[in-house]
């Protein structure tokens, strides 16, 4: 079989002109075929060619509490507003965009239902509520098919918050440590839930065991590798903060543990540690406040931390001041996406070209999308 040798030109030709599921397809004929493919010009460009969505999701809240739900991109320096307002009622974004599906609920009462949407095609299904006897503590959802449509929502919440009477008199005789639902231990249980789009209902899964020293950081989830990933500290009585990756296996169901790079355990909150996705893998960008390098940390397959960039923002720093404008996520591999109170800024730190974008009223939540226009199934006959 005769073997082709194409330039980046050509290839950069060839794949910015494929449909999103041919041109993610490609990712895997070699490194080359998947670094291009994840730059930001050939984003941008294959968004143009194919009229694929590209960019972040920014829900903000405005006068009144209005919310708005607008898409940004490095393609107009102008937001495309309201892109949710097919929707029967204006709604939260919960904590996941995945695979081009935006999953959100119009309010914040136990028993309010969600919304599952593909914005391109302004297609929506109604996802019953979960349990209502517990407050939601954290919600996301992977996508872990596409011909057909499969995802799960994954839902946590503070085993705690059950709010069935329960009094508990640690001086009576027929009290036993077994009754007391280890009030004396460090364990703490978090009250899990799924929801599978092949059932559509939810069902309770096995409890998420922490201790009660450890905290879930206010970042988003990340959605990487057919898994789900949130940053947990350990607040221990020194002054220093052990920081590990949680994760969750969509197919296995499973929870795992995963110690971050050894230089940044015992990190306090001075700097800023965050997860993020990069070039289809779980990473991690820690941005450190003295001296204004950022470093980007990849997770590869052998479960070792690789150490991709080093990037100097002391020029940025002059333009956005940091930490008011705080580095959200990678948009491809050379470019930062920042968030400041009534704007969004994108940063190429190979061109040192940045591009700010108003958005206006209070940023609430940014989630990045890429989708095409292909209607789906969203619910199973």
């Amino acid at each position: 079989m005769a073997s082709y040798d194409f330039s980046t030109d050509i290839l950069f030709e060839i794949l910015s002109r494929a449909d999103l599921k041919t041109m993610k397809k490609c990712r895997v004929l070699s490194k080359e075929c998947k670094d291009l493919t994840y730059e930001s010009n050939f984003m941008r460009l294959h968004s143009q060619r194919t009229s694929t969505m590209v960019g972040y999701l920014v829900q903000s809240s405005r006068l009144f509490g209005q919310l708005t739900s607008d898409l940004v991109s490095g393609l107009d320096p102008k937001p495309t507003q309201d892109l949710l307002n097919f929707l029967p009622q204006p709604g939260w974004i919960v904590p996941t965009v995945n695979g081009g599906l935006v999953l959100c609920t119009p309010g914040k009462r136990r028993d309010d239902p969600f919304y599952i949407c593909k914005p391109t095609t302004q297609q929506w299904e109604v996802v019953p509520s979960p349990n209502p006897r517990f407050w939601t503590a954290k919600i996301s959802m992977l996508v872990l098919g596409s011909n057909p449509l499969w995802f799960k929502i994954v839902r946590l919440s503070d085993s705690r918050d059950d709010t069935i009477d329960l009094e508990l008199d640690l001086d009576s005789e027929y009290s036993n440590e077994e009754d007391n639902f280890n009030v004396f231990s460090n364990e703490k249980s978090w009250h899990c839930e799924i929801f599978e789009s092949k059932s559509w209902e939810w069902r309770q899964s096995d409890d998420l065991k922490l201790t009660h020293n450890d905290y879930f950081e206010c970042n988003q989830d990340v959605s990487a590798c057919g898994a789900l990933h949130w940053l947990v500290f350990n607040d221990k009585q020194d002054k220093y903060t052990k920081y590990t990756m949680l994760s969750f296996d969509g197919d296995k169901e499973e929870w795992a543990m995963t110690s971050l790079p050894h230089s940044l355990r015992g990190n306090d909150h001075c700097d800023q540690i965050a997860p993020v996705s990069c070039e289809g893998k779980i990473g991690l960008i820690h941005l450190r406040q003295e001296t204004k390098m950022l470093d980007v940390w990849i997770l590869n397959y052998e479960k070792i931390w690789i150490k991709k960039h080093t990037i100097n923002l002391k020029s940025l720093h002059e333009k956005v001041p940091l930490p008011r404008s705080r580095v959200h996520s990678l948009y491809g591999v050379d470019t930062l996406f920042m968030v400041d109170v009534g704007s969004v800024s994108f940063y190429n730190f190979r061109t040192r070209k940045l591009t700010r974008i108003r958005v206006g009223g209070w940023i609430k939540s940014a989630y990045f999308i890429q989708t095409d226009s292909e209607p789906v199934k969203l619910k199973p006959e």
